[in-house]
């Protein structure tokens, strides 16, 4: 594995990092294809809003030029960008000024197998919630105990994600993945305003289904919605785009508007 810290070669990190102590701080998950990093935009986009909403000190330009840098040493793999609010003492209180750390970690692409995205994937329904706090909604926080206890529900190979409701039973997400559907031509996936992760390849999607004339809607989605759709996916910015073809007892087919925006996700990741 290859890791930078604050832009040097180095693997150890100090325990008074508040990243440890409190996920005080932001990342970003990034292929990289060719020396190249993909949506490298939208992931900056993203981080740029974190550090705006969280209050952490970010040099935007100097970071773009430190990921291209990484990027190219890496190949071909996923670097995983980590944002800290750096060292401090004991206590919530933010440091005064916070010294923003900045860790970079690089391997290779996750071994998904590849009927997930050939032949679709089943959904397990986790029982786990998504609690509302408006303030983090849509970033990429480094608390992401949710989602650790979410996936945690299953250890079967039938499932290769889990569905996430929020507290008051609206659909949200998958636990590593956004969810869409098609209903009557529309593309609808859920707002996540109140909770949720607001995925890069999400928003790529939505402006690319935008561009190619598509209805698209962000809007508040029910179980029922779900389960009366005529196609379901689900994605994220590593594997593109999976279908899904189960959720407990109801299945659903691969259908063309599917295939369309997996074949524009995979043009996308490959750089």
């Amino acid at each position: 594995m290859l890791s930078w810290i604050d832009g040097r070669p180095a693997e150890l990190l100090s325990v008074r990092d508040r990243g440890l102590a409190y996920g005080d701080g932001l990342f970003e998950t990034i292929a990289v294809s060719g020396g190249r990093p993909a949506l490298l935009e939208r992931h900056l986009a993203r981080l740029a809003e974190g550090c705006v909403r969280l209050q952490l000190p970010l040099e935007a330009t100097s970071l773009r030029n430190e990921l291209l840098a990484f990027s190219q040493q890496l190949g071909e793999g996923v670097a995983k960008l980590i944002l800290t609010r750096g060292d401090g003492l004991r206590g919530y209180a933010p440091p005064q000024p916070a010294m923003t750390r900045r860790l970079l970690l690089g391997g290779p692409k996750p071994a998904y197998p590849s009927q997930h995205a050939e032949q679709g994937v089943h959904l397990f329904p986790c029982a786990t919630r998504l609690a509302e706090q408006p303030l983090l909604a849509g970033l990429k926080h480094l608390n992401r105990l949710e989602q650790v206890l979410a996936r945690g529900e299953w250890q079967d190979d039938e499932h290769a994600e889990g569905l996430m409701l929020d507290a008051a039973g609206r659909v949200i997400e998958g636990v590593f993945s956004n969810l869409f559907l098609f209903k009557d031509g529309t593309l609808l996936t859920a707002d996540l305003s109140r909770c949720g992760v607001a995925g890069v390849m999400r928003a790529e999607l939505l402006a690319q289904a935008a561009t190619l004339g598509m209805a698209c809607e962000v809007r508040d989605l029910d179980l029922a919605e779900l389960l009366g759709a005529d196609e379901v996916f689900m994605c994220n910015s590593l594997y593109g785009v999976w279908p899904v073809r189960r959720l407990r007892d109801r299945d659903w087919p691969v259908g063309p508007l599917t295939r369309k925006l997996q074949a524009i996700a995979r043009d996308l990741l490959d750089c």
